[in-house]
């Protein structure tokens, strides 16, 4: 018992605050609030901002306005404006480096050209409208021509079988080739046709296909964005709370 109270007498006891610290922490913490409120503040001018844009944008005839590039956080506020007001707003560029919103009228919703350039960093004008057009004629043009040339070799395939009396035989026999690896009754279970299974599971494959609309997709798609963002909220509010009552506890003697 004497060597365990040497030992606890030796060891040293732990820091106490002092005024300097208490007076540190509650510096640190100020300044915390104060860099909150002003983030507050900014977001609210923001969102006053983009709620002027937007009613001037239902009022005139333009079919779309462009936002400057911007962070995940202005633009989910942009989002979210835009779709209570009935508007679809889709996001295009690289994070954190020229990603920005565009809006449109549901009435002059993006084509598949227009949204295929903007994602590919070309923008949208008069001039990128031709040129994407074009190329989507040049390419509906080339899978045209593919399939009327497979169309005509199937068909000259089917009249040299007729030539030949109706049937085309294969030259080989594969059964008779591969019986040492597969055997003769695997052989014939694998010669029988084959169909298609239109059911994988207990729900039939015509059911798993997404019927939903672009603008329902889009909806969702932003419903999931907000429910991201409002969660990551939480979770920044618990550990500042977590923090604030770590400084209380600290400068409690």
């Amino acid at each position: 018992m004497d060597l365990l109270d040497s030992i606890l007498n030796a060891m040293d006891a732990p820091p106490a605050n002092n005024e300097q610290q208490k007076t540190l922490i509650k510096k640190q913490r100020e300044m915390m609030e104060r860099m909150q409120n002003k983030q507050k503040e900014e977001l609210l001018r923001f969102r006053k901002y983009v709620d002027e844009r937007m009613g001037r944008f239902a009022k005139d005839d333009r079919k779309c306005i462009e936002f400057q590039p911007l962070d995940k956080v202005h633009r989910s506020v942009i989002h979210e404006i835009a779709e209570n007001g009935g508007f679809i707003a889709m996001s295009f560029g690289r994070e954190d480096v020229d990603r920005h919103s565009v809006v449109y009228k549901k009435e002059h919703a993006p084509g598949e050209d227009e949204v295929t350039a903007r994602r590919n960093g070309d923008g949208w004008n008069v001039e990128i409208a031709k040129e994407y057009a074009e190329r989507r004629r040049e390419r509906l043009a080339q899978e045209q021509s593919d399939k009327q040339a497979s169309t005509s070799e199937a068909g000259s395939s089917s009249a040299t079988g007729d030539q030949d009396g109706g049937e085309v035989k294969p030259t080989t026999n594969y059964k008779a080739k591969y019986a040492h690896l597969i055997g003769e009754s695997a052989a014939l279970q694998a010669a029988r046709k084959t169909e298609t299974n239109q059911s994988y599971g207990f729900v039939p494959s015509k059911n798993k296909k997404d019927m939903r609309s672009i603008e329902q997709t889009l909806a969702d798609i932003q419903a999931k964005k907000r429910l991201r963002l409002q969660q990551q909220q939480e979770l920044e509010q618990e550990q500042e709370q977590v923090q604030e009552e770590a400084s209380t506890s600290t400068e409690d003697p």
